[in-house]
C-alpha cells in the first residue's frame, strides 16, 4: 500500500530554495547622535516642537529631565546573587501578607 513516489525536479528546486538563507541588508550608520546632540536640535527647530502639526509639544519639551539625571553608572549583574536578593524579598513579602492575614 505504501509505495515510494519519486519526487519531481521541480518539488526538488523548491525545497532548495525553502533552505536557503537571504542575505541581510546592508545598512550604513554614519554616527550615533549624542543626548546633547538632540537636545540643541528638539529646541532649535520648531518641527520637533509640534506632532503633526496639530499636537503642541512645547509643555512636554520643557518637563523633560535632563541628561545629566537619567545617567546611571554600569552595573555588572551576578545572576546569582541577584536570584537570593530577589527570592529573599518575595519571601520576606510573602511572610509579611501571611501575618497580616493571620491578625
Amino acid at each position: 500500500a505504501d509505495i515510494p513516489v519519486i519526487p519531481d525536479l521541480e518539488e526538488v528546486q523548491e525545497e532548495d530554495l525553502a533552505m536557503q538563507v537571504a542575505a541581510p541588508p546592508s545598512v550604513q550608520v554614519n554616527r550615533v547622535l549624542t543626548y546633547q546632540d538632540l537636545d540643541k536640535d528638539l529646541m532649535k527647530y520648531a518641527a520637533f516642537q509640534t506632532l503633526d502639526g496639530e499636537v503642541d509639544l512645547k509643555l512636554l519639551t520643557k518637563v523633560l529631565a535632563p541628561e545629566h539625571e537619567l545617567r546611571e553608572d554600569d552595573v555588572s549583574w551576578d545572576w546569582d546573587h541577584l536570584f537570593t536578593e530577589v527570592s529573599s524579598e518575595l519571601v520576606t513579602e510573602w511572610d509579611l501578607g501571611h501575618s497580616e492575614r493571620e491578625d
